[in-house]
Protein backbone atom coordinates (compact mmCIF):
# COMPACT_ATOMS: atom_id res chain seq x y z
CA UNK A 1 0.00 0.00 0.00
CA UNK A 2 2.27 2.10 0.93
CA UNK A 3 4.54 1.65 -2.56
CA UNK A 4 1.11 2.05 -4.54
CA UNK A 5 0.66 5.52 -2.36
CA UNK A 6 3.90 6.29 -3.22
CA UNK A 7 3.70 5.67 -7.41
CA UNK A 8 0.41 7.41 -7.19
CA UNK A 9 2.08 10.84 -5.72
CA UNK A 10 5.22 10.96 -7.73
CA UNK A 11 2.88 10.47 -10.47
CA UNK A 12 0.10 12.92 -9.84
CA UNK A 13 3.39 15.72 -9.12
CA UNK A 14 4.14 15.85 -12.62
CA UNK A 15 0.61 15.53 -14.08
CA UNK A 16 -0.86 18.36 -12.03
CA UNK A 17 -3.06 15.98 -10.21
CA UNK A 18 -5.27 17.75 -7.70
CA UNK A 19 -3.59 16.12 -4.25
CA UNK A 20 -0.33 16.44 -5.25
CA UNK A 21 2.27 19.13 -4.32
CA UNK A 22 2.89 22.10 -6.20
CA UNK A 23 5.22 20.47 -9.67
CA UNK A 24 8.39 22.45 -9.90
CA UNK A 25 9.98 24.77 -12.56
CA UNK A 26 12.85 25.34 -14.35
CA UNK A 27 14.47 28.82 -15.29
CA UNK A 28 14.39 28.85 -18.77
CA UNK A 29 13.63 27.30 -22.22
CA UNK A 30 15.12 28.34 -25.71
CA UNK A 31 14.70 26.87 -28.79
CA UNK A 32 17.42 26.37 -31.46
CA UNK A 33 17.23 25.94 -35.18
CA UNK A 34 18.95 22.51 -35.89
CA UNK A 35 18.12 22.60 -39.16
CA UNK A 36 15.89 22.41 -42.18
CA UNK A 37 14.16 18.96 -44.29
CA UNK A 38 12.82 19.59 -47.62
CA UNK A 39 10.16 17.05 -47.80
CA UNK A 40 9.43 16.12 -51.66
CA UNK A 41 6.94 13.58 -51.48
CA UNK A 42 4.92 13.95 -48.38
CA UNK A 43 3.45 10.33 -48.52
CA UNK A 44 6.22 9.15 -46.70
CA UNK A 45 4.59 10.44 -43.62
CA UNK A 46 1.45 8.76 -44.59
CA UNK A 47 0.78 5.35 -44.67
CA UNK A 48 -2.96 5.63 -45.96
CA UNK A 49 -1.45 7.95 -49.31
CA UNK A 50 -2.74 10.69 -48.19
CA UNK A 51 -0.60 13.60 -49.72
CA UNK A 52 -0.19 12.40 -52.96
CA UNK A 53 1.75 14.99 -55.15
CA UNK A 54 2.15 17.57 -51.98
CA UNK A 55 5.23 18.69 -50.75
CA UNK A 56 6.38 20.67 -47.54
CA UNK A 57 9.35 22.24 -45.55
CA UNK A 58 9.81 21.31 -42.12
CA UNK A 59 12.27 22.60 -39.19
CA UNK A 60 14.83 20.47 -37.26
CA UNK A 61 14.36 21.85 -33.43
CA UNK A 62 16.23 21.06 -30.68
CA UNK A 63 15.85 22.57 -27.36
CA UNK A 64 18.22 24.35 -24.28
CA UNK A 65 16.90 24.18 -20.64
CA UNK A 66 18.38 26.01 -17.95
CA UNK A 67 17.72 25.23 -14.12
CA UNK A 68 20.12 26.88 -12.10
CA UNK A 69 23.69 26.53 -13.62
CA UNK A 70 22.68 23.15 -14.70
CA UNK A 71 22.29 22.93 -18.50
CA UNK A 72 20.16 20.40 -20.52
CA UNK A 73 19.83 19.92 -24.50
CA UNK A 74 16.91 17.88 -26.07
CA UNK A 75 17.32 16.50 -29.00
CA UNK A 76 20.65 17.61 -30.91
CA UNK A 77 19.66 17.93 -34.54
CA UNK A 78 20.69 17.31 -38.41
CA UNK A 79 24.24 16.35 -37.97
CA UNK A 80 27.48 18.88 -39.54
CA UNK A 81 27.61 16.99 -42.45
CA UNK A 82 24.73 18.39 -43.56
CA UNK A 83 25.86 22.10 -43.10
CA UNK A 84 24.98 23.45 -46.52
CA UNK A 85 23.47 20.81 -48.27
CA UNK A 86 22.04 21.45 -51.55
CA UNK A 87 18.89 20.37 -52.54
CA UNK A 88 18.05 16.77 -54.67
CA UNK A 89 14.41 17.23 -55.96
CA UNK A 90 14.57 13.26 -56.82
CA UNK A 91 15.34 12.43 -53.51
CA UNK A 92 11.82 12.35 -50.88
CA UNK A 93 13.47 14.53 -48.58
CA UNK A 94 16.58 16.83 -48.32
CA UNK A 95 18.14 17.92 -45.03
CA UNK A 96 20.21 21.27 -44.61
CA UNK A 97 21.70 22.63 -41.42
CA UNK A 98 22.90 26.42 -41.50
CA UNK A 99 24.40 26.73 -37.96
CA UNK A 100 25.44 24.26 -35.41
CA UNK A 101 24.39 24.38 -31.70
CA UNK A 102 27.85 25.13 -30.47
CA UNK A 103 27.96 28.19 -32.33
CA UNK A 104 24.10 29.04 -30.82
CA UNK A 105 24.83 28.22 -27.67
CA UNK A 106 28.17 30.87 -27.86
CA UNK A 107 25.55 33.36 -28.69
CA UNK A 108 24.26 33.02 -25.12
CA UNK A 109 27.80 32.56 -23.27
CA UNK A 110 26.80 28.74 -23.27
CA UNK A 111 29.76 26.13 -23.68
CA UNK A 112 30.00 22.66 -24.32
CA UNK A 113 31.16 21.04 -21.40
CA UNK A 114 28.50 23.08 -19.31
CA UNK A 115 25.78 20.93 -20.70
CA UNK A 116 25.01 18.18 -17.88
CA UNK A 117 22.59 16.44 -19.65
CA UNK A 118 21.00 15.01 -23.28
CA UNK A 119 17.73 13.83 -23.69
CA UNK A 120 17.01 12.29 -27.34
CA UNK A 121 13.43 11.60 -28.59
CA UNK A 122 14.45 8.78 -30.56
CA UNK A 123 17.39 6.93 -32.46
CA UNK A 124 16.56 8.86 -35.87
CA UNK A 125 19.98 11.24 -37.37
CA UNK A 126 18.14 14.56 -37.46
CA UNK A 127 17.73 13.95 -33.56
CA UNK A 128 20.81 12.57 -32.62
CA UNK A 129 23.43 14.56 -35.36
CA UNK A 130 25.02 16.53 -33.34
CA UNK A 131 25.06 14.39 -29.64
CA UNK A 132 29.26 13.79 -30.18
CA UNK A 133 29.94 17.34 -29.68
CA UNK A 134 28.63 17.32 -25.74
CA UNK A 135 30.68 14.38 -24.42
CA UNK A 136 30.42 15.65 -21.01
CA UNK A 137 26.97 15.01 -20.72
CA UNK A 138 25.14 12.06 -19.49
CA UNK A 139 22.88 10.61 -22.65
CA UNK A 140 18.70 10.07 -21.84
CA UNK A 141 17.09 8.00 -24.24
CA UNK A 142 14.64 5.40 -24.52
CA UNK A 143 15.12 1.87 -23.37
CA UNK A 144 14.11 0.46 -26.59
CA UNK A 145 16.10 2.92 -29.02
CA UNK A 146 19.16 2.49 -27.08
CA UNK A 147 19.08 -1.67 -28.11
CA UNK A 148 18.34 -0.74 -31.24
CA UNK A 149 21.67 1.56 -31.45
CA UNK A 150 23.45 -0.51 -29.40
CA UNK A 151 22.61 -3.76 -32.15
CA UNK A 152 23.20 -1.35 -35.45
CA UNK A 153 26.32 0.08 -36.13
CA UNK A 154 24.62 3.01 -38.82
CA UNK A 155 21.87 3.65 -36.43
CA UNK A 156 24.16 3.78 -33.05
CA UNK A 157 26.96 6.27 -34.40
CA UNK A 158 25.94 9.77 -33.80
CA UNK A 159 25.17 8.33 -30.13
CA UNK A 160 29.00 6.11 -30.07
CA UNK A 161 30.31 7.74 -27.41
CA UNK A 162 27.36 6.59 -25.16
CA UNK A 163 27.59 2.65 -26.35
CA UNK A 164 30.65 1.61 -24.49
CA UNK A 165 30.87 0.09 -21.40
CA UNK A 166 30.77 2.41 -18.71
CA UNK A 167 29.49 5.48 -20.72
CA UNK A 168 27.10 8.29 -18.85
CA UNK A 169 24.02 6.51 -20.27
CA UNK A 170 20.38 5.69 -19.46
CA UNK A 171 17.69 3.70 -21.27
CA UNK A 172 14.13 5.18 -20.35
CA UNK A 173 11.81 3.03 -19.59
CA UNK A 174 7.78 4.37 -19.30
CA UNK A 175 8.16 8.18 -18.19
CA UNK A 176 10.79 9.51 -16.06
CA UNK A 177 11.06 12.47 -13.90
CA UNK A 178 14.43 14.02 -14.27
CA UNK A 179 14.85 16.07 -11.79
CA UNK A 180 12.44 14.59 -9.33
CA UNK A 181 9.80 17.55 -9.18
CA UNK A 182 7.99 17.56 -12.26
CA UNK A 183 9.34 20.81 -14.19
CA UNK A 184 11.39 18.55 -16.57
CA UNK A 185 9.54 14.91 -17.82
CA UNK A 186 10.31 12.40 -20.84
CA UNK A 187 6.68 11.18 -21.47
CA UNK A 188 6.53 7.64 -23.00
CA UNK A 189 5.45 8.18 -26.64
CA UNK A 190 5.88 5.27 -28.85
CA UNK A 191 5.09 3.56 -32.09
CA UNK A 192 7.62 5.96 -34.02
CA UNK A 193 10.52 4.15 -33.03
CA UNK A 194 10.68 1.43 -29.88
CA UNK A 195 11.45 3.80 -27.15
CA UNK A 196 10.19 6.94 -28.44
CA UNK A 197 9.52 9.94 -26.45
CA UNK A 198 8.64 13.49 -25.61
CA UNK A 199 9.37 15.96 -23.27
CA UNK A 200 6.90 18.12 -20.69
CA UNK A 201 8.96 20.69 -19.18
CA UNK A 202 7.20 23.74 -17.10
CA UNK A 203 8.01 26.94 -16.92
CA UNK A 204 7.29 30.31 -14.43
CA UNK A 205 5.55 32.19 -16.70
CA UNK A 206 4.70 29.98 -19.86
CA UNK A 207 3.56 27.07 -18.34
CA UNK A 208 3.85 23.96 -19.38
CA UNK A 209 5.37 23.05 -22.85
CA UNK A 210 5.10 19.52 -24.17
CA UNK A 211 7.28 19.04 -27.01
CA UNK A 212 6.58 15.73 -28.98
CA UNK A 213 9.63 14.45 -30.64
CA UNK A 214 8.28 12.60 -33.86
CA UNK A 215 4.55 11.63 -32.16
CA UNK A 216 3.61 13.52 -35.44
CA UNK A 217 5.64 15.64 -37.95
CA UNK A 218 2.58 18.61 -38.73
CA UNK A 219 -0.47 19.46 -37.83
CA UNK A 220 -2.66 18.08 -40.04
CA UNK A 221 -0.29 14.68 -39.55
CA UNK A 222 -1.99 14.68 -35.75
CA UNK A 223 -5.23 15.98 -36.62
CA UNK A 224 -6.05 13.24 -38.61
CA UNK A 225 -4.35 10.40 -37.02
CA UNK A 226 -1.78 10.02 -39.87
CA UNK A 227 0.84 7.43 -39.47
CA UNK A 228 4.67 7.59 -41.41
CA UNK A 229 5.39 4.68 -43.67
CA UNK A 230 8.92 4.18 -41.47
CA UNK A 231 7.21 3.83 -37.83
CA UNK A 232 7.74 1.03 -36.35
CA UNK A 233 4.09 0.10 -34.93
CA UNK A 234 0.92 1.65 -36.17
CA UNK A 235 -1.53 1.06 -33.13
CA UNK A 236 1.37 2.44 -30.61
CA UNK A 237 1.97 5.45 -33.42
CA UNK A 238 -2.12 6.23 -32.99
CA UNK A 239 -1.98 5.43 -28.69
CA UNK A 240 0.83 7.94 -29.00
CA UNK A 241 -0.87 10.59 -30.80
CA UNK A 242 -3.90 9.92 -28.61
CA UNK A 243 -2.01 10.81 -25.11
CA UNK A 244 0.20 13.78 -26.93
CA UNK A 245 -3.33 15.37 -27.87
CA UNK A 246 -5.14 15.02 -24.56
CA UNK A 247 -2.07 15.06 -22.26
CA UNK A 248 -1.63 18.60 -24.09
CA UNK A 249 -5.66 19.79 -23.57
CA UNK A 250 -5.27 18.12 -19.89
CA UNK A 251 -2.67 20.31 -18.63
CA UNK A 252 -3.50 23.25 -20.75
CA UNK A 253 0.37 23.25 -22.48
CA UNK A 254 1.88 25.08 -24.96
CA UNK A 255 2.09 21.78 -27.36
CA UNK A 256 5.08 21.65 -30.05
CA UNK A 257 5.19 19.45 -33.14
CA UNK A 258 8.85 19.68 -33.19
CA UNK A 259 9.06 19.65 -37.13
CA UNK A 260 6.46 22.23 -37.95
CA UNK A 261 7.45 25.95 -37.98
CA UNK A 262 3.99 26.90 -37.05
CA UNK A 263 4.48 25.52 -33.64
CA UNK A 264 8.13 25.80 -33.14
CA UNK A 265 7.27 30.04 -33.46
CA UNK A 266 4.97 29.67 -30.41
CA UNK A 267 8.31 29.78 -28.58
CA UNK A 268 10.72 33.09 -28.35
CA UNK A 269 13.08 33.73 -31.41
CA UNK A 270 16.57 32.47 -30.42
CA UNK A 271 18.80 34.09 -28.59
CA UNK A 272 15.49 35.07 -26.62
CA UNK A 273 14.25 32.19 -24.50
CA UNK A 274 11.20 31.42 -22.49
CA UNK A 275 10.57 31.85 -18.87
Amino acid sequence: MIRALAVAAAIGLWAGGAAAATPGTVEKLWRLDCGKVIVNQLNVFSDTQSYTGQTRELVGSCYLIKDGDAYMLWDTGLPASARGAKADPSQPMNARLDRTIVEQLAQIGVKPEQIGLIGISHYHFDHTGQAADFPKAKLLIGAGDLKVARADAAIGKPIAPWLADGAKVEGVEGDKDLFGDGSVVMIALGGHTPGHHGLLVRLPRTGTVLLSGDVAHFHENLDSDGVPTFNVDRADSLAAMDRFRKLGASLKAVSIIQHDPRDVAKLPAFPEGAE
